[in-house]
């Protein structure tokens, strides 16, 4: 039985993303995680049951999370047999997020609470059910975990991430001028060798 590497996209990704990782994990099988949950609690519910029904034919297992595929990890995935995680820009703090989402549509956390969802100039909803379930479910990782950030993340600050890191003891590397989406020639080279670097 060999070893499985699962990759977890973000927003707007998909499974077959998986595809690119194939050749920095040669002497593992590679699998794109086919997920359709879109809030924490659905990825709960749906996350633990993809991870079994492909880490059952596995001795060994690790995982690629991208953006708030690593929040949905953390969330639904923390008491599963994971050796190693490797996170790309991740969301660590959702709380922290979702707040300065607010800030940036200048939204109260009263109005939100009233209204319950609120829609965004920047494309994204707020909602109170979200900002709820976050606070009450707080993530706890154990799982030894390492972290590429970009320097220009428009998500997460360095703060952040630095906090997460320190109190989980994951292993943070940063880009210069990386930005939230590694996608251009200079990030996949720089995401690329971080792997090979880190996965040794």
């Amino acid at each position: 039985m060999k070893k499985a590497v699962i990759y977890i996209h973000g927003k707007g990704g998909d499974a077959g993303e998986a595809a690119h990782y194939i050749p920095l994990f040669s002497d593992c099988d590679v699998i794109g995680l086919n997920y359709s949950a879109q809030f924490p609690w659905e990825a709960k519910e749906e996350f633990p049951l993809l991870f079994d029904s492909i880490c059952q034919n596995y001795k060994s297992v690790e995982i690629i999370a991208n953006s708030i595929g690593a929040f949905f990890a953390m969330n639904s995935l923390s008491e599963k047999k994971i050796e190693r995680a490797y996170f790309i820009s991740p969301i660590v703090n959702m709380e922290r997020l979702l707040g300065d989402m607010m800030q940036w549509a200048n939204v109260t956390e009263e109005e939100l609470q009233t209204k319950k969802e609120i829609e965004t100039s920047f494309g994204e909803t707020l909602s109170w059910e979200y900002l709820s379930y976050v606070r009450k479910n707080p993530v706890i990782w154990a799982i030894s975990t390492y972290i590429l950030y970009g320097e220009k993340d428009h998500l997460s600050c360095y703060e952040t991430i630095s906090e997460f890191a320190k109190q989980n003891n994951a292993t943070l590397t940063v880009m210069r001028n990386g930005e939230h989406w590694f996608h251009t020639e200079e990030e996949m080279q720089f995401l690329d060798d971080w792997i090979r670097q880190v996965a040794q």
